[in-house]
């Protein structure tokens, strides 16, 4: 693949993938500018969505869910952003996350349609492998993490209102039921969807896709355990349409949390208090219609949303006093962009 190099020296490249036209954007984001500057796209082959990039930023992971249902991974070249196929390794199901453990050599995978969660190997040469465990789990499985010890996994139900609780052991690649199991998450009906931790291991925050509420928890990193603590929303002051939740990011420094809602096209900005991990909601901001997916650059300065209907992806800057995201500067990316991946090298 040819890729025109750019010059400005503090370019970060971004990731998008594009669902419809089967394929991933690569931008530049030229700091300096405040601009992205396209580069190239690269076909997949398939409906690519979810995306997760190693700790080591040398690969990239493009799960399809179109049939046949697979990962492609890609090695990623540091100086031009180009992306080089390597390998192709089935899914066991149409997935809506991935994610590696810290170790890199694991893949784990949530199947909302399929009820699932798997764990593929990954190999030394960075490419992912065969499917190595399959778990069935409550309705709609839909996002699988690690904690930073790689010891703990939680994965969400979006249909049976909990999150699944796992131990992990990186050595066989094992998932085994952590106690307890599950994680009720109250009210009912609200759909667990998306979740992160606080970099330092004291908290973490679900977003529910159905009512849009964020719900925070303490952590406690010994035991895999979690405790509700408040409840908060993405949702806008006087929205009254049906709300459709999406995605949930932290700033590097812990100060902000941000959430998506696709039906107002909005960006909450949330505080954080860092002794006790509550937020505090600090306003919204529009950005590209139905935001699906966006992801913060490394500095926290930038954030990039992917409208899933407007085909466009927006580049916003943030307040940093604030934590408030300006107005986009909107451009196009492929056909329903839905996830985006920032890599720093």
């Amino acid at each position: 693949m040819s890729v025109p190099k750019l010059t400005a020296a503090s370019v970060t490249w971004v990731y998008v993938s594009n669902a419809d036209s089967q394929d991933i954007s690569v931008f530049g984001l030229d700091r300096a500018a405040g601009a992205l500057r396209p580069v190239a796209t690269v076909p997949v082959g398939g409906m690519a969505m979810p995306m997760v990039v190693s700790k080591d930023k040398k690969f990239l992971y493009v799960a399809l869910r179109s049939q046949p249902f697979r990962v492609v991974s890609f090695a990623i070249d540091a100086g031009t952003g180009g992306l080089k196929k390597i390998a192709e390794s089935a899914l066991a199901d149409s997935m809506c996350n991935i994610d590696l453990d810290p170790t890199g050599k694991w893949l784990f995978a949530a199947s909302y349609g399929g009820n699932k969660i798997t764990v593929n190997s990954v190999g030394g040469d960075g490419a992912a492998g065969a499917v190595h465990q399959l778990i069935h789990t409550s309705p709609n499985a839909h996002a699988i993490h690690a904690d930073a010890s790689g010891r703990h996994v939680f994965a969400t139900s979006l249909g049976g209102d909990n999150l699944s609780s796992w131990r992990f052991d990186a050595a066989t690649g094992i998932l085994s039921a952590n106690e307890p199991a599950l994680v009720h998450v109250l009210p009912a009906k609200t759909g667990p969807r998306h979740f992160l931790w606080d970099k330092a291991q004291k908290h973490l925050y679900l977003l529910n896709e159905l009512d849009g509420g964020v719900d925070v928890f303490t952590y406690d990193a010994a035991k895999g355990a979690l405790s509700h603590v408040q409840r908060s929303t993405v949702v806008p002051p006087g929205f009254d349409g049906k709300v459709w939740a999406a995605d949930l990011q932290i700033a590097p420094s812990g100060n902000f949390l941000y959430g998506s809602e696709r039906t107002s096209s909005t960006l909450t900005t949330f505080k954080v208090d860092g002794t006790t991990g509550r937020l505090q909601v600090v306003g919204q901001t529009t950005t590209e219609k139905t935001p699906r997916g966006f992801a913060l650059d490394s500095s926290g300065r930038f954030l990039i949303a992917a409208g899933q209907d407007s085909h466009r992806v927006s580049l916003h800057l943030i307040d940093s006093a604030t934590g408030l995201p300006g107005e986009g500067k909107s451009q196009p990316a492929g056909n329903n962009p839905n996830w985006v991946e920032i890599v720093d090298l």
